[in-house]
């Protein structure tokens, strides 16, 4: 299994155990906002955080990590411009295979600008770009968000996550990839289960994969396991649950 969307500096070592006990071989650990992004330098040393010190802690484990890095759109500070500039560094560095978490929180003018310079820049590199979607005016704030989305990058590089039932009908004519986040107060496996079963007809069984977002919101590190084991009990195939559990997300970041 491979839990597509963590914050791995958010949580404690035991966790990483616990996932890789359950059988979460690797998994992808996402800038965000875990303080008051204030400053570039507080940002840049959450880059420099998760480079230096979440690979060690989740390999020690036995599990696999990888990183994306971006400018959150909660990460937006009074000198971001120079976030941007130092970025293409940060990834160009060995272990980062995407770009993220970046998009919009209330889509001000500010975050729209910095999210199409991001995605601008993953198109250039040919590099993966992991989309967020809030919680508070889910609807509408996706719908600009998608609209973003076409105009500066290739959707085949883009996986909008947090995608519920209240915006999957919006994803009818993405041509990305989809998150399916399981987390107590976004999702249950349950309620992410009654989604799939409704949508795959139209969308594909190779368009989703699953993730915890498991940081320092209340969080369940084992919400992929515990997926796919509503998903068995559902009786789904064990080849479309690989596929939402491990193979599409190996497949799209090249894990």
């Amino acid at each position: 299994m491979i839990d597509a969307h963590i914050h791995a500096d958010c949580r404690p070592y035991e966790d990483f155990k616990n996932m890789a006990v359950a059988g979460i071989e690797s998994a992808l650990t996402l800038a965000h906002d875990p303080l008051r992004m204030s400053t570039s330098a507080v940002v840049l040393d959450h880059f420099y955080r998760i480079l230096e010190n979440d690979f060690k802690r989740a390999a020690e484990n036995g599990l696999t990590l990888k990183a994306a890095l971006g400018l959150h759109p909660r990460s937006i500070c009074q000198d971001y411009k120079l976030v941007l500039r130092k970025l293409p560094w940060f990834l160009d560095q060995d272990l980062v295979i995407a770009l993220g978490e970046i998009g919009l929180e209330t889509a001000s003018n500010l975050e729209r600008e910095v999210f199409r310079i991001q995605l601008e820049m993953a198109n250039e590199l040919g590099m993966k770009v992991a989309v967020h979607t809030p919680r508070k005016n889910k609807r509408e704030v996706t719908i600009k968000t998608l609209s973003i989305i076409e105009g500066n990058i290739d959707p085949s590089l883009v996986v909008v996550d947090h995608v519920d039932p209240s915006i999957i009908d919006l994803m009818a004519d993405f041509e990305g990839m989809m998150g399916v986040t399981v987390q107590p107060q976004k999702m249950t496996p349950t309620e992410a289960v009654e989604m799939l079963e409704k949508t795959f007809g139209e969308y594909g069984p190779e368009r989703f994969m699953l993730d915890s977002d498991m940081s320092s919101s209340p969080s369940d590190p084992l919400s992929v396991p515990k997926t796919v084991h509503a998903l068995k009990m559902a009786g789904w195939d064990d080849k479309k649950i690989d596929m939402l559990s491990c193979k599409n997300a190996a497949q799209f970041y090249g894990l």
